[in-house]
C-alpha cells in the first residue's frame, strides 16, 4: 500500500491555525465621512475586546462608534475612531502602529518599566496626603520617575515608579524597601485607617490604568460614601436587565462622553469575570450610549437583584474614577530631587486637594498634570491659584482648565504673561517645547 506523505498537510494545518488565531485588521478611511473605521476579525477570544480597546486608547484615539459581535467561534469588532481633535487618521505611522499592534494582539503585553522600582499604594484620601507621600520618598532619597494617582469616594490609589537618587538604579536593598513601605503605610493610615492602608512593591507587569481600576475595585471604593462634594459632570445612568430568551444580561450606560470611557467600562466588566458577547457604542453631542450583552465567564447571566446592583455600582465607580473634578494644572519645570514634594507641599499649604495626578519626566524635565479642588471639593478660588503659581513660578505652572467663574481671570492672566509662556494654554508637549526653546532652562 502506498504511504501518503502527511507533512504538507500538517504544514497547511499549522498555517490555518496561525491564520485563525491571528486577528485580521482592516483600516478604512473612505467608508465613513467623519471617522476612520477599524475592523478586527479573529477567532473567538474572551479577552480580545479589552486588548483592542486598550491599544486604541493608548494611542490617544477617540472611539466614536463601535459594534462588537461574537458569533460562535468568531469575533468581529468594528470601531469608528478619530484623533483627539475629532479628525480622521491620516498619519501613516499611526495607521501602521494600529495594524501591527492589533495584528499581534494575542501576544500584546503591557510595557515593562525597566530599571525602576514600582510601588502600589491605597488608603483613605485627605488634603495633603500626596504631599506627605512625596515628602517621605524625597527624604528616603527616592526619585519619582512616573506616577499616576486616582481618588474616588474618599479613597486613593497610586502607582509610583521610582529610582535611587544617587545611583539612578532600581531600589533593591531589602532593608530600604521595608523602610519605604513602613513609612508610607504610616502616612496612608492617618489616625485610624490601619486596616485599609496598603503599600506593596510590585513585580507584576500590568497596564497601569487597568491596575488602578483593580486596586480601587479591591479596595471597594464603589461601596463607600463620598466625603467630598462632586459636581456630577460624568454621573452615569446604568441599568441591567436580563434577556431570558437569549441567556444574556443587558447592560445599558448613558453618560457624558469623554476619552477612555469604553476602556474603563470594558476593563471593569472583564475584571469582574464577565464576557461581552455583543455590544454597541454610540456617541453624540448629548453624550455616549453603550449597550453590552454579557454573561458570566461560566456562560450564565446575572442571577440576582443583589448582583445587578453590584454591577451597577462598580460600573458607575469605574466611570467616575477618571472623571476628576477641579482645575487642571500643568507643570513643566527642570526636574530636581524633591521637586514633587515641594510642589505638592505648596498645594497643601494653600488648602488645595489633589484629586488626580499624572507624573512623568522627559529629557530632564518634570511634566506633571494635577487636578485640584479646595478642601471640600469646590472649585479653587482664582486668587489661590494665582498665589500658588507665583510660588511655583508662572512660567512653569499653567492653568489648563478653569471653572466658568474663573475664565475671565484666566484670560487676563494669559495676556499679562504672554512674554513668559504665551497667551494660549498649552498641552504638555508644547509646554516642554516652549520651556526648552524659549526659557532656555536646559543646557545639556
Amino acid at each position: 500500500m502506498m504511504q501518503m506523505d502527511v507533512k504538507p498537510f500538517l504544514e497547511e494545518y499549522e498555517k490555518l491555525i496561525v491564520r485563525m488565531n491571528t486577528p485580521r485588521v482592516m483600516i478604512d478611511n473612505a467608508g465613513c465621512a467623519d471617522a476612520t473605521r477599524i475592523m478586527i476579525d479573529s477567532a473567538r477570544n474572551d479577552g480580545i475586546l479589552l486588548e483592542a480597546v486598550q491599544v486604541l486608547t493608548d494611542l490617544n484615539l477617540s472611539i466614536k462608534k463601535g459594534y462588537v459581535s461574537s458569533d460562535g467561534r468568531w469575533n468581529m469588532d468594528v470601531f469608528h475612531v478619530t484623533n483627539l481633535d475629532g479628525n480622521k487618521l491620516t498619519d501613516g505611522s499611526i495607521i501602521n502602529c494600529i495594524e501591527q499592534s492589533l495584528g499581534t494582539i494575542h501576544s500584546t503585553r503591557s510595557k515593562s518599566i525597566d530599571g525602576m522600582t514600582t510601588l502600589e499604594l491605597t488608603g483613605t484620601d485627605r488634603v495633603g496626603l500626596l504631599s506627605e507621600v512625596f515628602a517621605v520618598l524625597s527624604e528616603l532619597n527616592c526619585d519619582v520617575v512616573e506616577s499616576k494617582v486616582w481618588t474616588h469616594n474618599g479613597r486613593i490609589a497610586s502607582i509610583i515608579h521610582l529610582k535611587d537618587c544617587d545611583s539612578g538604579s532600581p531600589i533593591e536593598d531589602s532593608k530600604k524597601i521595608d523602610r519605604i513601605e513602613a513609612r508610607l503605610k504610616n502616612v496612608l493610615k492617618g489616625d485610624n485607617d490601619i486596616r485599609s492602608a496598603k503599600t506593596l512593591v510590585s513585580i507584576a507587569v500590568t497596564h497601569t490604568e487597568r491596575r488602578l481600576h483593580q486596586m480601587m475595585f479591591a479596595d471597594r471604593d464603589y461601596d463607600r460614601t463620598p466625603i467630598m462634594k462632586t459636581h456630577g459632570r460624568y454621573s452615569p445612568s446604568v441599568s441591567v436587565q436580563n434577556c431570558s430568551e437569549k441567556g444574556y444580561s443587558v447592560v445599558n450606560i448613558q453618560v457624558k462622553d469623554r476619552p477612555k470611557l469604553l476602556f474603563d467600562v470594558v476593563c471593569t466588566l472583564t475584571d469582574m469575570q464577565y464576557v461581552v458577547f455583543h455590544a454597541t457604542i454610540n456617541t453624540a453631542e448629548d453624550g455616549a450610549h453603550l449597550e453590552f450583552f454579557i454573561r458570566h465567564i461560566d456562560g450564565t447571566p446575572i442571577s440576582s437583584e443583589a448582583e445587578k446592583q453590584r454591577v451597577i455600582m462598580c460600573l458607575k465607580s469605574a466611570i467616575e474614577r477618571r472623571a476628576s473634578e477641579g482645575v487642571r494644572l500643568e507643570l513643566c519645570k527642570p526636574d530636581k530631587p524633591g521637586l514633587l514634594a515641594e510642589v505638592t507641599r505648596t498645594f497643601r499649604e494653600n488648602a488645595m486637594n489633589v484629586t488626580q495626578a499624572e507624573i512623568s519626566t522627559n529629557m530632564g524635565m518634570a511634566l506633571n498634570i494635577f487636578y485640584v479642588t479646595d478642601a471640600i471639593g469646590n472649585p479653587v478660588d482664582s486668587k489661590v491659584i494665582d498665589s500658588v503659581m507665583d510660588r511655583i513660578g508662572s512660567g512653569y505652572l499653567k492653568v489648563k482648565e478653569l471653572p466658568l467663574m474663573c475664565h475671565k481671570k484666566a484670560e487676563s492672566y494669559a495676556q499679562n504673561t504672554s512674554s513668559l509662556g504665551g497667551a494660549v494654554l498649552l498641552s504638555l508637549g508644547s509646554l516642554l517645547w516652549r520651556n526648552l526653546h524659549h526659557l532656555g532652562l536646559i543646557k545639556s
